[in-house]
């Protein structure tokens, strides 16, 4: 096979003395290469990495392949820096992240379009085009016309930028390089180069005046690394491809064009004593069984993300390392095996060899050509022939009958594959709020600000928050990470209910945000602990039992309404749900302020426009809670003794003979009578205590019938809700 081809492509590019010249090397390689060899044809790559190594060749692809590339231009790595300061004279923090603007070379002849790429082992760029990670990706073809690149132009100018006509190229701009820890990731990508192809796409323009129209059936993507009669001989390990040069064109596989095969006539006998066949004109060889027959195929599997893989041929394993093809092509597993069962059936049929000698000079019968003989049965295939004065001499080669070659209804299993996931970025679902103060020892001055960011997939790779102060301007809160927050929303109305007592027939129904998502149940001692801490509307409550509804819905019931001194409700549908874990992302409260019209933005890499929310439970970590347990006593001298018990912020668990710690800097209430906006009396005291007297008590009477008396904890920072005392009558 090798010296035809070799021989073949010496003859077209250097004339008679050229095919002299390529026969004899190809005899070499016989002999050198393929015959002591263990492993047939370009070795395979394992989907090696793009690399920019000086003298690399660009290989040629057909069909669809993965391949690597080489990068030819790049600039330095972009460095961005966001610098967030927590205000009030505190520290400031910088990061640091890295772009990068390259652009990767694919294939030395045009293509269509480039399909999904793999950075690192992940998905870079989907199926559906979709980049997973920040920056734009421009492919330029390969196209004979195609104009330069316009941030290589930029770059480099117009004297020093070539457009790379004839060649497939890629280039990144401003590629984030934050999922690949701030380098360039090993690439590799999807090529499409055309719809469909067969051998004489992959002998091109390189050879003129060729008659190669080979169908390649099964072949779904073929590399062309090196020479063509490289590719050729690749080729040729699993497809016949006798090649004949002795005519105006280069003929391959010049049996595809018989719909039958060519009779030859009667053996002419030579009357030399060294011609072969004596009185019969012919003789017959049959070769012993070659020491290592191919076995085994190597490839790249398109059901594997063209991974390497490998198939053998059924039959009993010859002693020794089993002789093995390496074909740089995409295939099927089926496929795949069918053309190693085929080789190795092919390769046993041709041993048998028959030297025939002729007087007739047909242009048929040339090296391809499928014949038969006089009473001898088979069809024969030509090799080559010679020109003696004794005749032509042909050599001829056994053809598998019809359906020996047949590859078996075998099964075929390509092996398992961990592909990378190929899911649609997901966009950035936004929740922000405030939470009371907790007993952990966190400072009673400062607010909790915090933001549930979350998704509706997997696939997100987090989202840039910002502070919006009701201006429009954005502040910095810095990145989101890539933790989803447990979020959804209520679907279904739930009634107010006593927060000093387990509610067991209220029902809150919620919505989860992606259906994966969980809930789980938890006992009351797990309760006690703080466990299933959730937000709905703007009351906080937990829950014991959690139940799915399918779709991501949920019901949760044994609920303890009104936690951190928030209102029990009534909630409707649509208000915003939220599993107060540790998930949430804790935000600056000096950077997002105090404003009345504060907003949370956030900006991912999918989304059309930032996310915007309002702050739920804004000053909650400031304000005092409402006095509880309201006592009235009139005293014999007709004196009213107002009296109720302080509660502190942050102060949940209630202790049997301990007073409540007092957060604030003094103890400080303020009783009103009448509107809160208005009152008509006003007193400060500094203990849960008022005494009115029977004279006061009938002029405030007269002044307000009817009206109410009502306490607030007068706070370091804010003034605590309204408890109610006392109705005057």
């Amino acid at each position: 096979m090798a010296t035809i081809v070799f021989g073949t492509l010496g003859t077209i590019i250097g004339g008679p003395i050229g095919g002299a010249i390529g026969t004899l090397i190809g005899r070499q390689v016989d002999s050198s290469l393929f015959g002591p060899s263990s492993r047939n044809g370009p070795r395979l790559t394992e989907l090696a990495v793009s690399a920019s190594s000086y003298g690399e060749p660009l290989p040629r692809h057909f069909g669809r392949m993965r391949v690597a590339g080489s990068i030819i231009w790049a600039t330095d790595l972009v460095e961005h820096s966001e610098t967030q300061g927590s205000g009030k004279g505190g520290p400031s923090v910088t990061a640091y992240s890295y772009t990068a603007n390259f652009a990767v070379a694919l294939s030395s002849r045009p293509i269509q379009s480039v399909g999904r790429i793999w950075a690192d082992g992940k998905l870079l760029r989907g199926e559906a085009g979709d980049l997973k990670a920040g920056g734009t990706l421009r492919i330029h073809t390969g196209e004979g016309d195609q104009p330069p690149d316009p941030l290589i132009l930029a770059a480099e100018g117009e004297a020093r930028c070539p457009a790379y006509r004839g060649l497939a190229y890629v280039v990144f701009e401003d590629l984030d390089l934050a999922d690949y820890y701030n380098h360039i990731p090993a690439l590799t990508f999807e090529v499409i180069a055309d719809d469909s192809f067969d051998l004489a796409d992959v002998t091109g323009s390189l050879i003129e005046e060729t008659d190669a129209a080979v169908p390649l059936d099964g072949i779904a993507g073929f590399t062309g690394s090196g020479p063509l009669a490289e590719s050729l001989q690749a080729l040729g390990q699993v497809l016949p491809l006798e090649a004949d040069a002795g005519g105006e064109e280069l003929v391959i596989a010049r049996g595809r064009r018989q719909d039958s095969a060519l009779s030859l006539p009667e053996a002419a006998v030579a009357v030399r004593d060294d011609a072969f066949g004596g009185a019969s004109g012919f003789s017959r060889h049959r070769a012993p069984p070659p020491g290592r027959a191919p076995s085994v195929l190597r490839y790249y599997d398109t059901g594997r993300d063209y991974q390497a893989s490998v198939q053998r041929a059924c039959g009993q394993p010859a002693p020794g390392e089993p002789a093995t093809i390496d074909l740089p092509a995409a295939l099927d597993a089926a496929t795949a095996r069918a053309l190693i069962e085929r080789a190795a059936r092919r390769i046993d049929w041709t041993r048998e060899s028959i030297s025939w000698r002729t007087c007739e000079l047909d242009p048929a019968v040339a090296p391809g050509a499928i014949v038969t003989l006089p009473q001898i049965a088979g069809h024969w295939r030509v090799r080559d022939w010679e020109w003696r004065e004794s005749g032509v001499e042909l050599s001829l080669e056994r053809m598998a009958p019809a359906g020996a070659d047949a590859a078996p209804a075998l099964a075929s299993e390509a092996g398992h594959a961990n592909r990378a996931p190929d899911e649609p970025l997901g966009t950035t679902l936004l929740a922000a709020y405030e939470l009371p103060l907790d007993s952990t020892g966190a400072n009673p001055d400062t607010p909790r600000p915090f933001a549930a960011v979350s998704s509706t997939s997997t696939n997100w790779s987090g989202a840039a928050l910002y502070a919006d102060h009701g201006d429009g301007e954005l502040h910095p809160l810095g990145p989101s990470g890539r933790t989803r927050s447990v979020t959804g929303a209520v679907t279904a109305a739930l009634p107010p209910a006593s927060p000093l007592l387990l509610d067991r027939t209220s029902r809150l129904e919620v919505t989860l945000a992606d259906p994966a998502m969980t809930l789980v149940p938890a006992s009351l001692e797990q309760l006690a602990d703080g466990a299933n801490l959730a937000l709905a509307g703007e009351e906080i409550l937990q829950f014991a039992r959690a139940t799915p509804l399918g779709g991501g819905a949920w019901r949760l019931d044994g609920l303890l309404r009104g936690r951190g001194g928030t209102a029990t409700g009534p909630h409707s549908a649509g208000e915003p749900f939220v599993l107060l874990d540790s998930r949430p992302v804790a935000l600056d409260p000096a950077i997002l302020g105090n404003a009345g019209g504060r907003l949370v933005a956030a900006a991912g890499r999918n989304d059309p426009e930032p996310v915007t929310a309002p702050v739920l439970l804004g000053g909650i970590t400031l304000r005092p809670l409402a006095p509880v347990h309201p006592r009235s006593t009139v005293l014999p001298d007709g004196t009213l003794r107002l009296n109720w018990t302080r509660r502190a912020r942050g102060g949940w668990q209630w202790q049997d003979g301990i007073d409540m710690p007092l957060v604030e800097q003094t103890e400080s209430y303020i009783v009103t009578l009448g509107p809160d906006d208005a009152p008509v009396a006003l007193w400060p005291v500094s203990t849960p205590k008022l005494d009115i007297s029977s004279a006061q008590l009938a002029a405030l009477s007269a002044l307000a019938p009817a009206g109410v008396l009502r306490v607030r904890q007068q706070g370091t920072h804010a003034l605590s809700p309204a408890l109610q005392l006392y109705t005057l009558p």
